[in-house]
């Protein structure tokens, strides 16, 4: 008898702890839910969910128009662009409030899909494509690791295009700098319609008698002999003697014997020649 009074006991006072546990919890999705979305702003093509508390005939989920408008049972079209899905929501129970729609309307916003906050990653990356921002603007690092990073035939230079209050500005940031935190390699900011474009690095073509013909990135410094190195080395018929070198100028390609010491430029033609012996 003891032990079953002992378990009501626990029971009750377990009773007592759920709607306390509850609360919390609610609570804490609350904040969660706010600190997500502190930096989050609705525009025109977002869609949003919208959740009336006790009312589930009430709830909708939908598009906003181009002017981030959205229609709703009983109160009509409401104008939520530039507002936090939090705002939103306030904003949205105040509607149903002074209707007299509902005394007291707890009204959740919640982001399904971005489309207003967008920008264009293009190019020489994995995955080209627009990308939605979490925030209101994210760092270029950032946002060339949306696209899934560079491909390795991608240039170290990338182009931004920034559009600010209907101004265009258009510069190179060198990859190599930002890593290091410097000059006009800064991880600049980039926000919404703004365009990111990877070109594509320089390279050179090798031909002939090496193991791996085709064209490789020009590094800094690059010589003939350390691009026979990056095809794989010469085959068993070729020779170091008198490689060939194309090179355009202006219109025309001049052809030249080289050494293996001589520098690589962008779009040049080597040529490892057969041995004669």
């Amino acid at each position: 008898m003891k032990v079953i009074l002992k378990l009501l006991r626990g029971w009750r006072f377990a009773a007592h702890l759920v709607p306390v546990w509850a609360g919390f919890a609610l609570l804490a999705a609350s904040l969660q839910a706010q600190a997500q979305n502190v930096k989050e702003t609705l525009g025109g093509g977002d869609s949003v969910r919208v959740t009336v508390f006790r009312y589930p005939d009430l709830n909708t989920e939908g598009r906003l128009s181009e002017d981030g408008r959205i229609t709703l049972p009983l109160v009509g079209d409401v104008s939520l662009k530039g507002m936090t899905p939090h705002d939103a929501g306030k904003h949205i129970a105040e509607r149903y409030k002074k209707g007299r729609f509902l005394v007291n309307p707890q009204v959740g916003v919640n982001i399904v899909e971005t489309r207003s906050r967008q920008v264009s990653v293009l190019g020489l990356v994995t995955k080209p494509g627009r990308y939605p921002l979490e925030g209101t603007a994210a760092r270029l690092s950032d946002v060339i690791a949306l696209a899934g990073g560079l491909q390795p035939t991608a240039s170290d230079t990338v182009t931004v295009v920034q559009n600010r209050k209907g101004k265009t500005a258009r510069f190179d940031v060198d990859l190599p700098a930002m890593m290091q935190g410097a000059g006009r390699g800064k991880d600049i900011e980039i926000q919404s319609g703004d365009t990111v474009f990877v070109n594509r690095a320089p390279v050179f073509y090798i031909q002939g008698e090496v193991n791996r013909a085709g064209a490789y990135r020009v590094e800094p410094g690059l010589t003939v002999g350390q691009a026979i190195s990056l095809a794989g080395g010469m085959t068993v018929r070729g020779t170091e003697r008198r490689p060939q070198l194309r090179r355009k100028s202006g219109k025309e390609w001049e052809q030249s014997t080289v050494s293996l010491f001589d520098a690589v430029k962008a779009d040049d033609v080597i040529v490892i020649r057969e041995s004669l012996f």
